[in-house]
């Protein structure tokens, strides 16, 4: 990971703020998108494929898997979500939005998740978690009900473990974790987020 990447410069005077979308099929994506608005993006609550269609980044928020994943059947939003991806966009998946992203569901990350790993509603926790490439400080990180990384591919980086098991990774644009980040006011998960979509915005905008 480009460890200067959360860096990035903010947009240029003149240019648009980045364009970030949070999916709102289900889940807590209003507050996603106050994290976002105060880190000076455009937040999108994303309901259809025409709203996908010029986010600089996504975010899909935790709720329930299955609820999401059926809203995104429902909604036909599958293919707008990988070709986002494809197009090398960020995406940040967070608690239900990692099972969304991995190979059984979206495939987005090559990686599965275990659902509840931690435990049902009454084995939810928070604790405090260093995450590479987000700098030193511990980010602290609440888990609702959350999954971990039961497997992955070798190109999947794990930025973060708790109890031994993978709950933030990377994959490319792809960038998902097993917690709440929104939930404990700490923005440097969404604020790397960003960072990531400007650096694809700035090689979109390299001359081939």
């Amino acid at each position: 990971m480009d460890r200067g990447e959360l860096a990035a410069p903010p947009a240029r005077e003149g240019e648009r703020p980045l364009r970030v979308g949070v999916l709102a099929s289900q889940g807590d994506f209003a507050a996603h998108a106050e994290m976002l608005r105060e880190l000076g993006a455009e937040a999108v609550e994303a309901r259809g494929p025409a709203e996908l269609s010029e986010l600089d980044a996504l975010v899909i928020p935790g709720g329930e898997s299955t609820t999401i994943t059926k809203a995104i059947e429902r909604d036909g939003l599958a293919p707008a979500i990988r070709e986002h991806a494809a197009a090398g966009r960020p995406v940040l998946g967070t608690c239900a939005g990692m099972i969304v992203c991995d190979r059984d569901h979206l495939g987005l990350i090559d990686a599965r998740a275990r659902r509840n790993a931690f435990g049902r509603q009454l084995a939810s926790f928070e604790t405090d978690l260093e995450i590479a490439g987000i700098g030193p400080d511990p980010l602290r990180a609440v888990f609702i009900r959350a999954p971990w990384i039961e497997e992955h591919g070798e190109r999947v980086e794990v930025l973060a473990r708790h109890q031994g098991h993978p709950v933030a990774i990377r994959d490319g644009a792809v960038v998902a974790c097993s917690f709440h980040p929104e939930l404990a006011g700490d923005p440097r998960l969404h604020a790397l987020l960003m960072a990531m979509a400007t650096s694809a915005r700035k090689r979109e905008e390299v001359p081939r």
